[in-house]
């Protein structure tokens, strides 16, 4: 009996083992038919997609004249875009026909030059440069105090009045 097993056991391995051959194999000649081959093409980087006018108006002419159920939903599919983007331009439309429909810039708006701004820029600026020189103007000064009195040397205070 023990014999037995043994003997379908090893059958079994075989016939394990050669369907593993048979795969690896049938692999092998699936990529030498070119059926199985990794793509080797790096994706591009998608690109932000901009509208010109005249498109934009096209598209909305379009969109206006769309009356039936689904004339819309099969015109937004067609030509790629968004339902947001129609209502967009749609607003763009009520607020001028070329500016309002013209692309806009992305990003924070640049805010307008204040002269009162670079008037303060101008003043901090002085004021960093006035406060270095007072604190230079007032090491000196504290030197010459210490030099004075290690060679006792009188100092008179701006009053006149004597020693400080």
């Amino acid at each position: 009996m023990l014999v037995i097993n043994q003997e379908k056991e090893k059958e079994e391995s075989r016939g394990t083992e050669g369907a593993r051959r048979v795969t690896g194999v049938a692999r092998e000649l699936a990529e030498g038919k070119g059926l199985i081959s990794p793509d080797p093409e790096v994706t591009e980087k998608a690109q932000r997609r901009r509208f010109s006018a005249e498109y934009k108006l096209r598209v909305l002419r379009e969109a206006d004249q769309c009356r039936k159920p689904g004339e819309l939903g099969a015109l937004l599919r067609r030509e790629g875009i968004y339902s947001s983007s129609l209502s967009r331009w749609r607003r763009q439309r009520k607020v001028g026909e070329r500016v309002g429909l013209r692309p806009e810039k992305r990003g924070r708006k640049a805010r307008p030059k204040d002269s009162r701004d670079q008037r303060i820029a101008e003043l901090e600026r002085q004021t960093r440069r006035l406060r270095a020189k007072l604190e230079q103007t007032e090491a000196v000064i504290e030197i010459q105090k210490k030099a004075s009195m290690l060679l006792g040397i009188p100092l008179k205070s701006p009053d006149g009045e004597g020693n400080d």
